[in-house]
């Protein structure tokens, strides 16, 4: 059993140190080293399948100290396959990431799609330009009517808040 375990806890070493060379490492060899940081997992997991065994095998005043030493490679373990799977979504979600601002940086935007149908509707209704300038003009207007009336309510507010603190 002995041998077995120091191979395995040596195995798991080596993985940790994998892991900090996958931090590092580029596009093309990420894969190649979540593969084999894997493998590596994989291979383990069967080891402490073996250990178990041999574990329960061993002499009963030895027993409880074997198991314990098992169960702390085991939790080792778990917790690397944990993080080897948050290196992995975060680089899938990074990707992903890439690929949707790639995506918006190459499309081509239109100018204000809404404003050219509402002017070919007023079009097409027979609406004169010089109505559709007044229509302009109300609809500035109005904006600059709404912010006024937003900051004159903002300021009473204060002001009303200051007098009663």
């Amino acid at each position: 059993m002995e041998p077995l375990y120091q191979q395995t806890h040596k195995q798991v070493h080596e993985i940790q140190s994998h892991m900090g060379r996958l931090e590092t490492a580029d596009r093309q060899s990420v894969h190649l080293v979540e593969n084999e940081i894997q493998a590596s997992i994989d291979q383990i997991f069967s080891h402490l399948e073996r250990l178990e065994i041999l574990s329960s095998k061993e002499p009963p005043n030895k027993r409880q100290s074997a198991k314990l030493r098992v169960d702390q490679l085991k939790y080792d373990v778990q917790h690397l396959q944990t993080a080897l799977r948050n290196f992995q979504h975060r680089r899938y979600a990074r990707e992903q990431q890439l690929r949707q601002r790639d995506e918006l940086l190459s499309r081509t935007f239109t100018t204000n799609g809404t404003q050219k149908k509402i002017l070919d509707i007023a079009n097409m209704l027979g609406l004169s330009n010089t109505v559709m300038r007044l229509i302009e003009k109300r609809a500035f207007q109005d904006k600059c009517f709404m912010i006024g009336g937003m900051l004159l309510t903002c300021a009473v507010m204060f002001l009303v808040v200051q007098y009663l603190t």
